[in-house]
């Protein structure tokens, strides 16, 4: 299987575990509330993702046009939680149309934007930020059980 394809498995599967686990809060204020020491709510935290998603692969790789405000995904509250459902479902379909189109020389190419540091692949990116979901994904699942 080509590296492409397994990351877009992965992207999908991990996209829609987190509209599960929005979903799954009973209370949808919970959505915007933090327990101790985390500050950031589950809505932030879905919001930072779709951000993300939506800048790095978005505009980045599909030349959506999407415009990032990296700060705005922490500091808006209470966007419903249809709206963030849908915010999901279309970064859940974009993101594996976008990496599946995406060649082996494609992947080796170093990003078209600076991340991290000079030089790095578009799969280096990639992987990066399928981690980076999958951490803020435990986060959300963390702070549903917590709060609920």
């Amino acid at each position: 299987m080509h590296l492409a394809n397994t990351l877009a498995d992965f992207y999908e599967r991990d996209l829609r575990k987190l509209a599960e686990e929005i979903n799954l809060f009973k209370h949808e204020e919970h959505l915007w509330q933090t327990s101790g020491s985390i500050t950031n709510s589950a809505g932030n935290l879905a919001l930072h993702i779709i951000g993300g998603v939506n800048h790095l692969v978005g505009a980045t790789l599909a030349h959506t046009g999407y415009m990032r405000s990296r700060n705005q995904e922490f500091a808006i509250k209470h966007v419903p939680r249809h709206v963030i459902l849908a915010q999901l479902q279309d970064v859940t379909l974009l993101v594996p149309q976008t990496i599946n189109n995406l060649t082996e020389d494609q992947l080796q190419a170093e990003y078209p934007i600076f991340f991290d540091k000079p030089g790095t692949s578009t799969a280096y990116v990639l992987l990066q930020l399928a981690l980076h979901l999958n951490y803020h994904l435990g986060q959300v699942n963390y702070l549903r059980r917590v709060l609920e």
